[in-house]
């Protein structure tokens, strides 16, 4: 999991150092003691998105409360969607048949619309409100990932056949 670094360090021209204690009944020393830890960031609460016996004449559309943890001082992630499809493509496909999804990203819960995210690229910066790794504790969410189907692309799907792909979602600490 996550551990942090422990190293007694002179960094720069700080000069850190142990000191001895002196002959006596009783003897005291010092250590100076430092630790860092790297960006880390987290994605959970994500749940899979079925639209079953879907309305070809309704658009499709999922929206789900997600946990998205940052530890920069900032709290700043990038989310990077990519799909499953020829290019990492959103589509799903039943055999040869491909039909294309949207997916949007907000960086607050409860959103049925978001920033359109395209496939392999970065959003922009945004701020998590999330206090610890899996919103355990604090918001029980940080953000929305919306994903739709268009009226257009549900008519060229047939009927009673199932259409599957997969969605990928990176967060990168800022």
């Amino acid at each position: 999991m996550f551990g942090a670094a422990f190293a007694v360090a002179v960094p720069g021209n700080q000069a850190f150092a142990a000191t001895p204690g002196t002959l006596g009944a009783t003897s005291t020393g010092t250590v100076t003691i430092t630790a860092s830890v790297p960006n880390r960031a987290r994605i959970t609460g994500l749940a899979d998105v079925s639209f079953l016996n879907q309305d070809p004449n309704t658009a499709a559309n999922s929206a789900q409360n997600v946990c998205v943890w940052s530890n920069t001082a900032t709290k700043a992630y990038t989310i990077t969607a990519t799909g499953s499809g020829s290019a990492n493509a959103f589509t799903i496909t039943n055999g040869t048949v491909t039909v294309p999804y949207s997916v949007q990203w907000a960086s607050s819960t409860g959103q049925t619309s978001g920033t359109s995210l395209s496939t392999g690229t970065a959003s922009s910066s945004l701020t998590s409100t999330a206090t610890n790794q899996t919103c355990a504790s604090g918001p029980t969410a940080s953000a929305s990932l919306i994903v739709g189907i268009s009226t257009t692309d549900l008519g060229t799907m047939t009927a009673g056949s199932s259409y599957t792909g997969t969605l990928t979602l990176l967060v990168t600490p800022q």
